[in-house]
């Protein structure tokens, strides 16, 4: 009979080889023995990288003010957190408390981009002792594991680092060994549940030739308001510096393996355009390859609180949601105008247009309570006018159609852009600000392209109960015997009047008639908030892209068929490895 064991924490590296394994002396009447498992010396360290808003941030705990240079928050004294994410229900029915009675220049001297850093205090979740060989919350910290929302990447964090490296257990019943529960749930997994008709079969294999590696899990989060290049040379160094501390702790790792989750898509690529020899493989999941048109509705009329596909609970949850992001134009605007890296999630000029447009309904007497409908049956009821179609034609620049500050359909108001102050006495005031934010959001998606590392694989949400907005549609309804004729000329002139708690837009053409435009709802396949337009984007450039449902942008990972996709990938990119 088998002594009985208890298992012991992970061994944790040695400098010089070896590994050191923490235990504590016993009682000689303790017969139970410790069992540590030793790593593989071959270590693939895995990353993840998350999306927007993913990475906590703290005021910079040694800003430079000197040489022209200003980095001190002007809210938060240095050190300071400035954006945890709630995790759960409870912490964020509290934060949406608080965050309703921060006012819009509040926001905009919190959410200063160069004055903030990656705070790496945040929660750390660790869940899964199934297996006893577990991170320690200092070790997981010590990964970055703290540098990210919890609620979003805990779980993933922890599923990765058990179930990569736990690939077999004894076979009770003969002398071998087979693949765990987990595997086995893999290797069973109908390709149907990833979006694809067939996939190459997990044989014992591939996981064979998984198991000779060590795959120690990585989160690094980034300053998500500063440029997706500046993002992306942070990455770039953590990667350096993960390969070097186990390259000199006699390990053999040459290559990470990089996971990423919305917004950390662009960052990744940016950084695998620079060291594609450091990367083995990549896994994108739910990446606005080409932007969002959810990126225009945000600034330009606040978060949204409400989906054509949610219940009302799930409405309820959104709207706590939007109080927290900011739930109107006057608090996302003073945020996100001057902020590149929120900028850089704006349609890129590789998303397929027009998507901006402006549709009047004339010929009607009163407009009906829901403005969703498109009557247009000649003699029987209004008339569909399509106004206006951006960008297109000679304005098929998505960047001019993002610097115009005039035309009422205008993505930013700069007259709620600085509600603090902060451009008020420097040359060309918050416009030129906004301007030069603009153009760096220009240059990196210029720049980056439709480039890919060589071994990626996307996923994406393709689900008609997930809607997000493919397209963005101003809608206004015209009453009969109205003073002004509606053309495509003079709504595209009209004049900015104000505009309401909601986002609606109230113009006024030629001097004489009024129109409120409001924003239809979301309209195509997505996520909630990644239309499939742009999540296809990688599809033809990369080895495989998966068109998958079920689940919101947030928490595509948290969805156990697309866990299990991410396992089956990492398996897929370690046989490539020699």
């Amino acid at each position: 009979m088998s002594e009985p064991t208890r298992p012991l924490p992970p061994p944790s590296p040695l400098p010089g080889g070896g590994w050191a394994i923490d235990s504590y002396t016993s009682s000689t009447d303790y017969k139970i023995m410790g069992l540590a498992l030793v790593p593989t010396d071959r270590v693939v360290p895995v990353i993840v990288v998350p999306g927007i808003m993913g990475t906590n941030l703290r005021a910079k705990r040694k800003p430079r003010t000197d040489g022209g240079v200003n980095e001190r928050n002007t809210k938060v004294a240095p050190g300071t957190p400035v954006w945890r994410p709630p995790n759960g229900i409870k912490e964020g029915m509290s934060a949406s408390d608080q965050w309703k009675g921060v006012s819009a220049a509040d926001r905009q001297q919190l959410f200063d981009g160069p004055t903030l850093e990656v705070d790496d205090g945040g929660a750390v979740m660790l869940q899964n002792a199934a297996y006893g060989n577990v991170l320690s919350a200092a070790e997981a910290r010590a990964r970055g594991w703290g540098e990210v929302h919890a609620d979003s990447y805990g779980a993933l964090l922890d599923a990765l680092e058990i179930r990569l490296n736990h690939t077999f257990e004894p076979d009770y019943k003969g002398n071998g060994k087979v693949p765990r529960k987990h595997w086995q749930d893999v290797m069973a997994c109908a390709p149907a549940k990833w979006g694809v008709r067939e996939f190459e079969p997990l044989t014992l294999a591939h996981l064979n030739k998984h198991a000779l590696h060590n795959f120690p899990v990585y989160a690094v989060g980034y300053n998500w308001l500063e440029d997706c290049e500046l993002s992306s040379r942070r990455l770039e160094q953590r990667i350096l510096e993960i390969i070097a501390f186990w390259t000199k702790s006699k390990r053999r790792c040459d290559k990470v393996i990089l996971i990423t989750h919305s917004m950390g898509g662009l960052v990744a690529r940016a950084c695998a355009k620079r060291i594609p020899d450091k990367i083995a493989g990549v896994i994108h999941g739910v990446m606005p390859a080409l932007g969002a048109p959810a990126a225009y509705r945000r600034l330009a009329c606040g978060t949204e609180s409400e989906s054509p596909d949610n219940g009302p609970v799930d409405n309820i949850a959104a709207s706590k949601l939007a109080v927290i992001l900011g739930e109107t134009t006057e608090k996302t605007t003073p945020v996100l105008a001057t902020s590149p890296g929120a900028l850089e999630l704006l349609p890129n000029h590789l998303y397929p247009g027009p998507w901006l447009h402006v549709r009047v309904m004339t010929g009607v007497a009163t407009p009906p309570a829901s403005s969703g409908g498109h009557t247009n049956v000649a003699g029987h009821g209004p008339t569909a006018r399509d106004c206006l179609h951006l960008p297109g034609g000679r304005a098929s620049n998505p960047y001019d159609l993002y610097r115009d500050i005039n035309s009422w359909y205008r993505l930013i108001n700069p007259a709620l852009a600085d509600p603090a102050g902060k451009y008020k006495k420097k040359p060309g005031g918050v416009e030129k600000s906004i301007k030069e934010a603009i153009e760096t959001a220009e240059r990196f998606h210029r720049s980056l392209g439709d480039y890919y590392h060589p071994n990626t694989y996307a996923f994406y949400g393709d689900d008609q109960h997930k809607r997000a907005y493919g397209q963005v549609r101003w809608l206004a309804w015209q009453q009969a015997g109205a003073a002004t004729a509606v053309t495509a000329a003079n709504v595209g002139a009209a004049s900015f009047l104000n505009h309401t708690a909601l986002g609606q837009r109230r113009v006024r053409l030629e001097g004489k008639s009024e129109l409120l435009f409001a924003l239809e709802q979301q309209d195509a396949r997505g996520d909630g908030t990644v239309p499939q337009q742009s999540g296809t984007g990688p599809r033809g450039k990369v080895r495989q892209v998966f068109a998958t449902q079920g689940y919101d942008h947030q928490g595509s990972y948290k969805h156990p068929d697309m866990l299990m996709l991410t396992l089956r990938l990492v398996v897929k990119i370690v046989q490539e490895m020699p």
